[in-house]
């Protein structure tokens, strides 16, 4: 079963030690399901400068098909990165290329050959989910912590698997993720930090806590939790063994700078 992660890329630059690291959502999670056993591969913009070079480079070496990742005239995404503690707190961002990223058919048609297709709040690639679904792909989408973004309302109901990112297993998450499956999700999960993690799938809720972990950097976290959840999934988990493996992936991830 292979993933089709879509969607924004950039490339996480950090000042205090004046080094960068490929990231974004989508790629993050094709890099961490590729290091889970799985396969993968990612479909994006990337600008005609040397981060170009690196983020293609950085990619295709983690063995995830590029081809698909297309490169447009101009320059490639760039987050800057502060670390306060051990903890990543996030500067200026510069969209570059990916401000105007669209799919074409044969974009769309090659996404359509895998079993999963996964994107996020970031990447431009909600539109295409309504297809995605039609066609009887698995659909996973990440919404961050923008809780209260309009396609919070609008995209559940073409999700299978919804991801947000909130900070404690209290009264209002369990009531966001219900209503959440409510709109159509078949699962909506939230990962809490290091609170640990909880799903709802209609029925029951489901918890998981946080590993104890020597924290080093916490840039990836939530992306190698999907990747890790996603991975269950795709290989026919309950959903108590997709939470523990998400868990256990994020702990690796963050006992080390970058995301990857």
């Amino acid at each position: 079963m292979k993933a089709a992660t879509v969607g924004d890329n950039c490339m996480d630059v950090y000042l205090s030690r004046q080094e960068s690291y490929p990231g974004g959502n989508p790629v993050n999670v094709a890099v961490y399901l590729k290091r889970l056993g799985g396969d993968a591969s990612y479909i994006g913009w990337v600008g005609t400068d040397s981060y170009g070079e690196q983020m293609r480079r950085a990619i295709r070496d983690k063995g995830i098909d590029v081809s698909h990742l297309h490169q447009k005239e101009g320059q490639t995404a760039v987050t800057y990165v502060e670390l306060i503690g051990n903890d990543r707190k996030f500067g200026d961002y510069h969209e570059g290329v990916m401000e105007h990223f669209v799919l074409t058919e044969a974009d769309l048609r090659f996404i359509e050959g895998h079993a999963l297709v996964h994107a996020g709040i970031w990447g431009h690639a909600e539109t295409y989910f309504p297809r995605f679904k039609e066609k009887g792909l698995i659909t996973s989408f990440d919404f961050s912590d923008q809780l209260h973004h309009d396609l919070t309302r609008r995209l559940p109901a073409f999700v299978d698997y919804a991801f947000f990112s909130y900070t404690q297993d209290d009264a209002y998450i369990h009531s966001y993720l219900k209503e959440t499956h409510a709109l159509g999700a078949r699962v909506a999960v939230a990962t809490l930090g290091e609170n640990g993690s909880l799903a709802y799938d209609g029925e029951r809720y489901f918890r998981r806590e946080a590993e104890a972990v020597t924290v080093v950097d916490t840039m990836g976290a939530g992306d190698s939790f999907i990747a890790g959840f996603l991975h269950g999934i795709m290989n026919g988990l309950p959903l108590t063994q997709c939470l523990e493996q998400g868990t256990r992936a994020a702990a690796q991830t963050i006992t080390y700078f970058g995301a990857w």
